[in-house]
């Protein structure tokens, strides 16, 4: 019996989450939401996730803080950045934290389709 993988996407926009999640549900994967980097962090999935899918600008804790603090708890989850403002700079700033891509929004579904595939391949 094989496990069904946890992919965690954390975006205030919920159209956008629910868009992902669906994305992330037909490939055969559990998809789970949330609003807010912070309720990502006091979840109970947060061990189990396999890969996380966030944005980089939220309310409170941004993606990229929500990836540092994450390196800081010693936490290793692949990351995939989305962004509807695609800085340079910021692009820099997660690739060195280690992210598996930072998409446009709004980025195509092959292109995500590939990164998580990439992703859970890394946490197995």
């Amino acid at each position: 019996m094989s496990i069904i993988k946890i992919i965690s996407i954390v975006d205030d926009d919920a159209s956008v989450r629910t868009a992902t999640e669906g994305l992330v549900r037909s490939l055969g994967f559990a998809a789970y939401g949330f609003a807010s980097a912070e309720a990502f962090l006091a979840s109970p999935l947060i061990d189990a996730t396999a890969c996380l899918i966030t944005d980089v600008q939220m309310p409170g804790m941004s993606g990229l803080e929500l990836q540092a603090e994450l390196a800081s708890q010693g936490r290793d989850i692949p990351v995939i950045f989305i962004t509807a403002f695609p800085e340079e700079r910021l692009r820099r700033q997660a690739r060195a934290g280690g992210a598996i891509d930072f998409l446009a929004k709004p980025f195509d579904g092959s292109t995500m389709i590939r990164c998580i595939e990439t992703a859970v391949g890394q946490s197995s």
